[in-house]
C-alpha cells in the first residue's frame, strides 16, 4: 500500500512538474509579441535596439529628389505576417526602412569594366511603421516615427506619412511586397 501512495505521489509531481514546463514554454513563446508591442510606444523617442538585426523583408531605390537605396526590415511579428501572407498586421508589428544616399562606386566600375556599380554611400534616415490599432485608429493603425543622426523628428514632420500611404489602403497602408 504504501509503495502505491508513493507512486501516486511521484506521478502526481510529475505530471505538476511537466503542467508547469508546459506553461513556462508557452509564456516564453508570447512574450516576445508583447515585448514588441511594449516597445513600440518607446520606439518614439529611441532607436529600437538590435533593429538592424531584423529580417530583410526587400530592398528598394527611389530616384528623383530622393535618389536613395533602401532596405526595408520587419521585426518578428511583421516578417511572420509578410511570410504568412495575411493582412492586415497585428498590433507589433514594426517595419524599419534603412535609406543611403544612391551613389556610384569607383572601385566596382573599374572591376566591372564600365560605369554600372551603385552602392550605399552617406545614411539619410530611418523611419519606422509601428503597428498599434488602438493608439493609432486615426492613421490606419500605423504609427510613423522617423530618426535623423539617430535623433526623432518633430511629429509635426510626419504628418504627411499616412496621407501618402493612403493609396496602398488595401494592403494595411504598406507599400513594401515581400521578397521572399
Amino acid at each position: 500500500m504504501q509503495l502505491k501512495e508513493t507512486l501516486v505521489r511521484q506521478i502526481a509531481y510529475i505530471a505538476a512538474a511537466a503542467i508547469t514546463l508546459a506553461g513556462v514554454v508557452a509564456y516564453m513563446g508570447i512574450r516576445p509579441a508583447w515585448a514588441v508591442a511594449e516597445n513600440a510606444s518607446a520606439l518614439e523617442n529611441t532607436l529600437p535596439p538590435g533593429y538592424r538585426d531584423w529580417r530583410l523583408i526587400s530592398v528598394a531605390h527611389e530616384e528623383g529628389k530622393l535618389n536613395d537605396i533602401r532596405a526595408i526590415l520587419g521585426n518578428d511579428i511583421a516578417v511572420k505576417t509578410y511570410r504568412d501572407g495575411t493582412l492586415p498586421f497585428p498590433d507589433g508589428a514594426i517595419i524599419a526602412r534603412l535609406a543611403w544616399n544612391y551613389v556610384s562606386s569607383e572601385e566596382n566600375n573599374k572591376a566591372f569594366g564600365g560605369h554600372q556599380s551603385f552602392v550605399a554611400g552617406s545614411p539619410t534616415n530611418v523611419q519606422f511603421m509601428i503597428k498599434d490599432s488602438t493608439k493609432y485608429a486615426s492613421t490606419g493603425g500605423w504609427g510613423f516615427v522617423q530618426f535623423n543622426d539617430g535623433k526623432p523628428v518633430e511629429a509635426a514632420q510626419l504628418s504627411a506619412c499616412f496621407a501618402c500611404h493612403v493609396p496602398v489602403k488595401a494592403r494595411d497602408f504598406v507599400f513594401t511586397r515581400y521578397s521572399p
